[in-house]
């Protein structure tokens, strides 16, 4: 099965000029194939999940809802794992089994962004929830061997294009993955003050300066109190990240 970019690249190449013989010798496909794209309009098959991977549909205007696919990608970078040694790539994010709401969040932005099936495998203490499919990779280039903070981890310039449209949802996944909110109770001479506070912690540098980017993004203070902890405390940068981020359920 042919990428669908390859029909793309030979349509546009005969349409230029060139002939079937010469699309088919430059782009190193059967004659045969090139023919039926460019003359009788043939449509190479395609995987359901192919049919719904934006990345591999440059010829369609992208149906994928952004804020489902930005959110999956924050998960993924907090708390998910792509196996791709397997025959079929398998795309699996541990959620707490404390946080029901969450897990049913995961399912549905796998659901929304490309999976037609999603597993729920219990695992001591959380719920693997994972998704099988061969267009996975293409929609998560992060993925390598090896744990995320020992690797780099840069987001692709279309990933970058989409975040800054969006960095609520970014964020809003990242936090729900390696992040939180909870009441921070200090007292300061004899008197105590109770105030709401996010916190986020991530091993990767990398990760941990895309939340930073992203929290600027959006113009919300934050500050290193930790080699690995990143806190959100001013009331109103905890008002606006409450607006697209909120606690996890």
């Amino acid at each position: 099965m042919h990428p669908p970019e390859l029909l793309i690249r030979a349509r546009q190449q005969h349409l230029a000029g060139s002939t079937v013989a010469e699309v088919a010798r430059r782009l190193r496909l059967p004659y045969a194939t090139v023919r039926g794209w460019c003359k009788h309009q043939v449509e190479p098959r395609r995987s359901g999940s192919e049919l719904r991977c934006f990345r591999c549909r440059p010829e369609v205007e992208n149906q994928t809802d952004p804020s489902a696919y930005l959110y999956l990608l924050g998960l993924y970078l907090g708390d998910g794992h792509l196996v791709t040694s397997a025959r079929v790539p398998v795309l699996r994010i541990a959620c707490s089994s404390s946080w029901p709401g969450l897990i049913e969040a995961c399912d549905a932005s796998m659901r929304q962004v490309l999976a037609a099936k999603v597993q729920r495998v219990q695992q001591p203490g959380c719920v693997s929830v994972q998704s099988s499919g061969k267009h996975w990779p293409c929609l998560l280039p992060q993925h390598g061997p090896g744990k995320k903070h020992e690797r780099p981890i840069i987001l692709a310039g279309w990933q970058r294009d989409i975040v800054a449209r969006h960095p609520g949802d970014f964020l809003r996944g990242l936090f729900h993955s390696d992040g939180c909110r909870f009441a921070n109770r200090v007292t300061v001479r004899g008197k105590a003050y109770v105030y709401p506070r996010y916190m986020f912690v991530n091993e990767s540098t990398d990760i941990m300066g895309l939340c930073q980017w992203g929290l600027d993004l959006l113009g919300v203070a934050w500050r290193m109190n930790r080699r690995n902890s990143l806190s959100v405390a001013r009331r109103d940068a905890v008002a606006t990240l409450d607006g697209h981020v909120g606690p996890k359920s």
